[in-house]
């Protein structure tokens, strides 16, 4: 038996969609996040060190890392499913969206939730105006501009194609879904690509699914 390790609201998801899309039996373990950190509870680490969300068990396997799951998915269950073969149209398409997500937009994305709550954090009052102009500059001057860059290079991307690796839904799409839905409640700008092509995956049976085992997904910023 398949088992998820899921932290409410997270990345978490995107496991139990593909796992919905391929209809393979499962179960979840749930985990709430501490309502003051946000953070996952140390009871994760008794499953995998760094103590992170997802995780996936399968008999005597541990895999972590959302991108390896679905990899680990596709390998063992995939039946040629939700990506495109070696060497087929769409590969290196489809490998550089998989890495793409959490090793270049998801960074950005994380920076901009931690710096919007500076301002926020507790800290001696003298100290606030420092650090709400600190957060402010960082933002304006450094995350803005590149988030900027990287979600135009992804809204002309999806202007000319329906999905990531080419005319089929992939698991790219699946993992491209959760920093896109983040920017979308992080990041300025008008995004109506972006906008429509997570309506797309929204709607799909298997992610209402997901989110009726898993849970909806809330902006955390």
């Amino acid at each position: 038996m398949i088992t998820v390790h899921h932290l409410e609201n997270s990345r978490s998801l995107r496991v139990l969609w593909l796992l919905e899309e391929l209809g393979l039996p499962y179960e979840i373990i749930h985990y709430k996040r501490d309502p003051v950190t946000m953070l996952a509870p140390e009871s994760l680490r008794e499953i995998h060190p760094l103590g992170k969300a997802p995780i996936l068990q399968d008999d005597d396997r541990v895999v972590a890392e959302s991108g390896a799951i679905l990899e680990y998915l596709l390998d063992h269950y995939g039946q040629g499913r939700f990506r495109p073969e070696p060497g087929a149209p769409g590969r290196e398409a489809y490998q550089y969206w998989l890495h793409y997500a959490e090793g270049s937009l998801m960074p950005l994305l994380v920076m901009k939730l931690v710096f919007s709550r500076v301002p926020q954090s507790p800290m001696p009052f003298f100290i606030r105006p420092v650090a709400r102009k600190i957060s402010q500059g960082l933002n304006q001057g450094f995350l803005d501009p590149r988030l900027s860059d990287h979600l135009g290079f992804v809204e002309r991307h999806l202007g000319e194609h329906v999905w990531f690796a080419g005319d089929e839904f992939s698991a790219a799409d699946i993992q491209m879904s959760f920093p896109l839905q983040a920017a979308l409640a992080r990041a300025p700008g008008n995004m109506p690509n972006i906008r429509t092509f997570i309506e797309r995956l929204e709607n799909r049976p298997a992610y209402r699914k997901a989110e009726e085992r898993g849970g909806s997904l809330k902006p955390l910023g």
